[in-house]
């Protein structure tokens, strides 16, 4: 059973997966891109983009390049990533990263703060400096001088860079599945996210 994206009277997926016989030709062969590479699947987001082709074999390599060839630790990559998702609304990335990020070494108490609209505390410095850039930047389109200047002393600039990168890459997928309200992982074991108060 998969979670619902959203959180008004309407839930139902506006852009469900086509059956491979009614994919164009250029979805199939975008669709067989995301499926010979590391993901193996056509889900979440490329659901939707599937719409797209191009777009969605553009996005996916960007998707590729910042989760798996990124200089950033898995925990820093996957905290940033709750942020978004819990910041966005997004069923989806949360059950999926979530459990990702605690097993990459985030404190269990850290996802729940944040699944609940939460700062956490008692963060790693560096995890600390993550939820924080993450957060400035989404709310204020950008991040002080201080906390650019926390983040190159934690990251270095290319890995600022990266991390700002990441965020609005997950940002975008965030809104291509809450637009076409693409539900949460089948069978995901982590608890769904309420809308905040």
């Amino acid at each position: 059973m998969s979670t619902a994206q959203g959180f008004g009277p309407m839930t139902n997926e506006r852009l469900p997966l086509p059956s491979r016989e009614g994919m164009s030709e250029a979805q199939q062969a975008a669709a067989d891109s995301i499926i010979n590479g590391p993901r193996k699947a056509i889900f979440g987001p490329f659901v939707p983009l599937l719409q797209v082709p191009a777009l969605m074999e553009h996005i996916g390599k960007t998707g590729e390049t910042l989760r798996f060839h990124g200089s950033l630790k898995d925990a820093i990559r996957e905290l940033a990533i709750c942020v978004v998702s819990r910041e966005t609304g997004n069923q989806f990335e949360w059950q999926t990263h979530a459990p990702a990020a605690i097993k990459a070494g985030v404190k269990e108490e850290a996802i729940a703060s944040l699944g609940a609209g939460r700062r956490p505390r008692d963060l790693p410095g560096d995890q600390a400096c993550a939820v924080d850039f993450a957060q400035e930047l989404m709310l204020r389109q950008g991040v002080s001088d201080a906390t650019y200047a926390e983040a190159v002393a934690h990251f270095g600039e290319p890995g600022t860079v990266e991390l700002t990168a990441l965020i609005g890459y997950f940002t975008m997928v965030c809104w291509v599945m809450n637009v076409a309200r693409t539900p949460g992982p089948a069978g995901s074991n982590a608890p769904a996210l309420a809308a905040f108060p």
